[in-house]
């Protein structure tokens, strides 16, 4: 079953099987987020540290965020928690739809 799967493109993950399509859209979506974390705290002209703190985040998780990134060794791709997502728009005076609307187009997919 495991040699079929592989050559399917399709790889499993402990419990979850996941496509090569589906891990390059996460990675994809990781990276367009992390593009408009960098952009908002350039234009908001704040260090990281600066809105690791506004967000009560550590300055690593944030830094991961930016870089696209959950874990640096793994190199798996960010996917941050709605309440990481609405804490980070706090300290950008932003929302949630604003905040990811980019990303989706960024990738295609239109937006919702």
């Amino acid at each position: 079953m495991q040699t079929r799967l592989t050559a399917l493109g399709i790889r499993r993950e402990g419990d979850w099987v996941t496509s090569t399509a589906e891990q390059m859209l996460e990675r994809r979506l990781a990276d367009a987020l992390a593009d408009r974390l960098r952009s908002l705290r350039a234009a908001a002209g704040l260090s990281q540290e600066a809105v690791a703190h506004g967000a009560g985040l550590h300055r690593n998780h944030y830094q991961l965020l930016e870089s696209g990134l959950s874990d640096r060794k793994k190199h798996t791709p960010a996917n941050p928690r709605l309440s990481t997502l609405v804490a980070l728009c706090t300290v950008y005076d932003t929302t949630v739809p604003d905040l990811v609307v980019d990303i989706f187009r960024a990738n295609g997919d239109g937006g919702p």
